[in-house]
């Protein structure tokens, strides 16, 4: 949203009202129905600060309260409303039963506000778009496809199995995740207690020196002092700057899409994020392929529930690729995601008219390289934890001891 100032004609004075809207042209459409008098022109400007902080503060707010429904909770849902579906229960009786059911604060919110919605004549894709924080694109994708193919039962038994997958493939990445994390954060609990604690006791006898200290001893020194003198506000600092940080994420596209730059750069979150968007991707592409819907839709859907924005932008133009008339094969290949063996998988699906069993082997081919990653993810961070501790333990030996070295050898001298 844009803000913008109104210069309004009333009773012969000029006055102006600042407001907001999506476009210029919207602009003046809202201030000849918003305020009284002649409107004299409508020109773009920067929000006054105190209404900056006002919307800053409600976003923060408003992120803070959003809570996502637990993945258990929601395939346990999904898998119920496509059983009672399949039984010929209508959506609205079928969502509300299962609201009044589940013991899930959330969840209850969400699927008894979709009834609602679907009692007062809304669409459940209209209703379930509400809520893409809490469901996810996946779903919402799904939910599209069900109602384009009137197979609703079957959609939303589809997306249970992927959100079942996908749940599998979180438990595994934090089942490879949790013996690197539990090792770091010991080495930093250690680290910050020996410089609270330890490095002051060595303080005093090195201030007797009067001589120049070696550079790991004078960082220790720096350190030492930062976390005891400035502790507090050092915390404070970082806990600012992760809410502001995701602030700029969730409402500043540019920023996002420069963070996700930045993601797909670094060692090791590159091909995590690559690999799991493909297979995603992929996934929802083959099937809505399947349910018979033409390619250039498939990949409008398929596209839209792609988290990385410079991932999703290569995507895109595939489906302009598409629409000009071009194949789809030729398309996926100007991505330079795809290899060339996949390529060539899609070009004989899409020459034999069998392109959707052979997404479908593309799909698992992804998913096989996705689970190799994750499965070899410990190994693979096992050398940048090294380094790490290495690093950390030379720092507080050579800070500590090449000092004392030095006095030994001064004493030795003397003697």
């Amino acid at each position: 949203m844009k803000y913008f100032i109104a210069t309004i004609l009333t009773k012969g004075k000029k006055n102006q009202q600042g407001f907001y809207a999506e476009s210029k042209k919207e602009a003046h459409y809202l201030a000849k129905i918003k305020f009284s008098g002649m409107v004299l022109k409508v020109t773009e400007a920067s929000p006054p600060f105190e209404d900056q902080f006002r919307r800053f503060k409600e976003n923060v707010f408003a992120n803070i309260k959003k809570r996502k429904l637990k993945p258990d909770a929601l395939i346990a849902a999904i898998r119920q409303l496509a059983v009672m579906t399949n039984a010929g229960i209508s959506i609205h009786d079928s969502l509300k039963e299962i609201a009044d059911a589940t013991a899930d604060n959330v969840l209850k919110t969400v699927l008894g506000t979709m009834a609602e919605d679907i009692n007062a004549g809304h669409s459940l894709s209209q209703s379930a778009g509400k809520f893409h924080y809490e469901l996810g694109s996946l779903s919402l994708a799904m939910i599209e496809l069900g109602e384009k193919t009137g197979n609703m039962a079957e959609a939303l038994h589809k997306l249970a199995d992927m959100l079942e997958e996908i749940r599998r493939n979180i438990i595994k990445f934090k089942k490879a995740m949790a013996y690197p994390r539990n090792v770091m954060i010991a080495m930093a609990v250690a680290f910050t207690i020996l410089i609270s604690y330890v490095v002051p006791q060595f303080k005093a006898i090195f201030e007797q020196l009067h001589a120049e200290l070696p550079l790991p001893t004078r960082i220790l020194l720096f350190l030492e002092h930062l976390f005891n003198t400035y502790g507090p506000f050092v915390l404070v600092l970082i806990v600012i700057f992760v809410f502001a940080f995701r602030y700029m994420v969730d409402h500043n596209r540019e920023f996002r899409y420069k963070w996700h730059q930045t993601l797909l750069r670094t060692y090791l979150i590159k091909n995590i994020i690559k690999f799991a968007t493909l297979n995603r991707f992929t996934l929802v592409f083959s099937e809505l392929v399947r349910a018979g819907i033409p390619i250039s839709e498939a990949l409008e859907t398929s596209i839209a529930m792609i988290d990385s924005l410079p991932l999703q932008e290569k995507l895109m133009t595939v489906r302009q690729t598409v629409e000009k008339g071009g194949t789809l094969h030729n398309g996926l290949a100007e991505t330079a995601l795809f290899e060339n063996m996949i390529i060539q998988m899609i070009s004989a699906g899409e020459a034999s008219g069998q392109l959707d069993s052979m997404m479908q082997k593309v799909m698992e081919y992804y998913k096989m390289r996705f689970d190799a990653i994750i499965d070899g993810l410990s190994e693979a961070i096992e050398p940048i934890m090294l380094f790490i501790i290495a690093a950390m333990v030379i720092l507080l030996a050579l800070g500590i001891f090449l000092p004392m070295w030095g006095m030994g050898s001064a004493v030795n001298g003397r003697g």
